[in-house]
């Protein structure tokens, strides 16, 4: 059985930081690429950030600078370090195996200003 799990969100202040982890069972997870998407409230989902299995990555614009996404495959996990949090970075932010086409059940991070 296939489980991609969140965790790390939370509720933080305008100018801070949080990191979410992504914790996969069930995949290959060491040539799986991941991403990390996100969906803020009536907007469509959209990618923030993405690995290859060979550590290439990619971001949003919108978060260039401020987030870096990262893996250990040691620990099946990939997180996703988010810097200098704005308001409009509040969103339910989601895990995938994009090799897989799975994902995760979502984690809520609220950034207050």
């Amino acid at each position: 059985q296939v489980q991609l799990v969140e965790s790390g969100g939370g509720l933080v202040q305008a100018g801070g930081s949080l990191r979410l982890s992504c914790a996969a069972s069930g995949i290959a997870f060491s040539v799986s690429a991941m991403a990390w998407y996100r969906q803020a409230p009536g907007k469509q989902r959209e990618l923030a950030a993405a690995i290859t299995s060979g550590g290439y990555r990619n971001y949003a614009d919108s978060v260039k600078g401020r987030f870096t996404i990262s893996r250990d495959n040691a620990k099946n996990t990939v997180y996703l370090q988010m810097n200098s949090l704005k308001p409009e970075d509040t969103a339910v932010y989601y895990c995938r195996s994009t090799s897989y086409n799975y994902w995760g059940q979502g984690t809520q991070v609220t950034v207050s200003s």
